[in-house]
């Protein structure tokens, strides 16, 4: 009872931070008020705030459970949240002299994720119940963890994909807009990476124009850094999945709707990098990619659940 308790006040408390979190980033992002004293130490701290909260509600979960707390969605939709402000507080650490504006990634990712969990559509999962057989196996912790850190690793890095397209195309339409002389067509990409150097050079003296060249380039080198981290461990979690597989199974793959999806995401990202090796496809070209990886992820990891068959059946999604 005093566990369920703990569990549940960690909970509000987390989603409540992580909530004013966003709402400050809404200020400083969208209303340009950066200039207000306090804000953007605010919402730092907020998610180091929400980082210590979900960590000890996934620990006191651990505590009354007795197993590691991934064994259906819910646990590992807290444990994908966790993810998220665990990314965070790495930047934080890493760049803490610095402005970052990477909560403004993680904070709508680990709300929207902890929101769904914590919702009634999942309140049957709320309360631990026994290990399935299955799941009772060391491998629990290794395979399951690093493909929900994988998950959120990659998640975080598309959607900063996502947010340089926008503002990529955002600023060629509105270009070409101005010039009358093209026509914009979002199947030439290769023409799109062109035509932003020569907007570099023509705009270079512009400050905001130099200001935005800058963050697209921060965004591309952010979100390589954070997809190679979750391509890791993405890896690990295939490779040690399959270990247990051969253990749990007799056999090292199965074509599990999940290990098919699984394996797809893992394509999908594969060709990412490779797309980063040719400097011609780099920017652009390999934010598109993410950002259908973002797409593939959500199938893998959310998707597969709702059909409820296969060999990973038991973090299918149930409603009440």
């Amino acid at each position: 009872m005093i566990f369920s308790t703990l569990e549940h006040i960690l909970t509000h408390i987390s989603f409540s931070v992580v909530s004013i979190v966003i709402t400050i980033h809404f200020l400083t992002l969208f209303l340009l008020v950066d200039e207000v004293v306090g804000l953007y130490d605010s919402s730092k701290k907020g998610m180091i705030v929400t980082f210590f909260c979900i960590t000890g509600l996934l620990v006191t979960r651990w505590i009354y459970s007795g197993h590691f707390p991934l064994s259906d969605l819910y646990e590992s939709l807290i444990f994908l949240s966790w993810g998220f402000s665990l990314i965070h507080m790495v930047s934080y650490l890493k760049f803490k002299k610095r402005k970052n504006n990477l909560s403004a990634i993680t904070a709508p990712s680990a709300i929207f994720t902890q929101g769904f969990a914590t919702s009634g559509l999942l309140t049957k999962m709320h309360q631990s119940a026994i290990l399935a057989p299955a799941l009772q196996s060391q491998w629990l912790m290794m395979h399951v963890s690093m493909m929900v850190l994988g998950y959120a690793a990659l998640l975080c890095g598309s959607l900063l994909s996502v947010a340089l397209l926008v503002i990529t195309f955002r600023k060629a339409i509105k270009i070409i807009g101005e010039n009358n002389n093209f026509s914009f067509s979002f199947g030439k990409i290769q023409y799109m990476n062109e035509r932003s150097n020569v907007l570099l050079n023509t705009y270079f003296l512009s400050s905001k124009n130099y200001y935005r060249y800058q963050l697209t380039q921060q965004l591309d080198r952010w979100s390589y850094r954070i997809i190679s981290l979750g391509f890791i461990f993405l890896t690990i979690g295939i490779l040690s999945g399959a270990v247990w597989a051969n253990e749990a199974w007799g056999s090292y793959w199965n074509w599990d709707p999940k290990e098919t999806w699984a394996f797809i995401t893992w394509t999908i990202f594969a060709i990412y990098f490779h797309t980063r090796t040719n400097t011609n496809l780099e920017g652009v070209n390999s934010a598109l990619v993410a950002s259908m990886g973002f797409l593939i992820i959500w199938i893998c990891y959310f998707g597969v659940n709702l059909l409820g068959i296969g060999l990973h059946s038991y973090g299918s999604f149930t409603l009440n």
